[in-house]
């Protein structure tokens, strides 16, 4: 978190040195810090900043694709004369525990075209999720698993 901090006040910094106001700027200040600590990480942090900043990146990039996927997929399949679907309700096992981390694995679920998570077990240890098409269940918490939800722990942990 101090990493974090710092890095926000060298990019404000590089805004004050380089006299341009923008978010363009301002960005390339943030990466501009983010840099220096890692030139500086021993007394100001670890490498582990950088490495999070990164993973984070990943998983948005990983949302970025699944939206595109899916939302072409939803668009096809709607479009399409003979809607072959089998909508339906599946549990997916959860593996992130902490609050947040279910918070944004539900969202990015909801926010993905043809999948709505539901609700979350009193345990908080199950999530359900409406899918469109609910043909095969196991690939369904497959993908879950292997694509979300592993960023969300790469990210976060």
């Amino acid at each position: 978190m101090i990493a974090f901090l710092l890095n926000v006040l060298l990019a404000f910094a590089w805004l004050a040195v380089s006299g341009s106001v923008s978010a363009l700027n301002l960005a390339l200040g943030f990466v501009l810090g983010a840099l220096a600590l890692f030139i500086v990480r021993e007394p100001y942090g670890s490498g582990t900043y950088l490495r999070r900043l990164f993973a984070i990146g990943v998983l948005a990039l990983l949302f970025l694709k699944e939206l595109a996927m899916s939302a072409v997929k939803v668009a096809v399949t709607i479009l399409s004369p003979d809607m072959k679907l089998k909508p339906g309700i599946f549990a997916f096992p959860l593996t992130v525990d902490r609050d947040f981390e279910i918070t944004l694995l539900a969202n990015l679920i909801t926010l993905t075209p043809g999948t709505l998570s539901v609700d979350v077990s009193d345990d908080r240890k199950t999530l359900y999720v409406h899918a469109l098409d609910c043909a095969d269940p196991d690939k369904a918490r497959r993908d879950i698993a292997d694509g979300f939800e592993r960023r969300i722990l790469e990210a976060f942990r």
